[in-house]
């Protein structure tokens, strides 16, 4: 009797897993078909690392799924919209290329492409101290300072520009004092035409150097001139003269000359003689 009643336990058991595993199975099915299909469509980016100033082609670029409905402004959905752009960034590699990383189209390619309307790009020779020991490199921000006089007076630094973005730096070939080649290294700033001037005349008539800031920090400081009896002290100042208070000579009168009286019998007779 026990034994049956066992049996038929199990057997509940069973059919009743099986009606919960069918139950779970098309609650499943139907959660699964009634979630809407995903669909993706193609975005351009980048086939390998590019510097500043590329011109782009096909075989720089390449295009990846992306999801539909999450466009991004100035994305490329081909690459034939993105060719033949010069870059005004640099882009890594699988990096989307988008709009306002780009120079027109009328804009060329190179350096020139990257200068914004009204500002220039003008190029210094520097030193490797100069140029901050190798680490100002394009993108970088720099302070221009420059030492000299003015009409033969003492020497004086001052910052002339702050906030200097760095556009290129490369090297040049030039003849040292003997005539023989070397490499100078050489960096290119972007500056407006006013600031250009300041630069030239400074590169000409004084020592620049470049002094390296960080990027984020945009504030223009205007630090004062330095002098160079700021930094070394200037010579000992002279003792002053002490004047002394001398009272005046005065030279005495001479006496009157004398008079004296000789007594000759009864003759009397007065002498004049002066003061010995």
């Amino acid at each position: 009797m026990n034994r049956n009643r066992l049996i038929i336990g199990l057997a509940l058991a069973i059919v009743l897993a099986l009606f919960l595993s069918i139950f779970v199975y098309r609650e499943f099915k139907q959660a699964a078909t009634s979630q809407p299909t995903q669909h993706f469509g193609e975005v351009v980016v980048a086939a390998q690392d590019l510097p500043q100033g590329t011109r782009l082609d096909p075989s720089k670029l390449k295009t990846i799924h992306w999801p539909a409905g999450e466009n991004v402004p100035g994305m490329f959905t081909s690459i034939d919209q993105a060719s033949n752009r010069a870059l005004i960034t640099p882009i890594s590699e699988n990096e989307m290329i988008l709009e306002n990383k780009l120079a027109p189209r009328e804009g060329g390619a190179g350096i020139q492409a990257t200068i914004p309307e009204g500002m220039r790009a003008i190029s210094v020779s520097v030193n490797d101290v100069i140029a901050v020991a190798g680490f100002v490199t394009p993108g970088s921000m720099v302070d221009v300072l420059v030492t000299g006089s003015s009409n033969n007076g003492p020497l004086v630094t001052r910052t002339i520009l702050e906030n200097v973005k760095v556009i290129a730096a490369g090297q040049k070939i030039e003849q040292d004092r003997e005539g023989k080649p070397q490499t100078v290294p050489v960096i290119t700033l972007l500056v407006n035409p006013d600031d250009a001037g300041k630069l030239t005349m400074a590169a000409t008539q004084g020592r620049i150097q470049l002094t390296l800031r960080n990027s984020i920090d945009m504030k223009n400081v205007a630090p004062a001139s330095v002098s160079g009896t700021q930094v070394f002290g200037g010579p000992a100042a002279p003792e002053p003269v002490k004047h002394v208070a001398v009272a005046p000579r005065i030279t005495p009168l001479a006496p009157p000359p004398y008079t004296v009286e000789v007594i000759t019998g009864t003759k009397r007779e007065n002498k004049s003689f002066p003061n010995p």
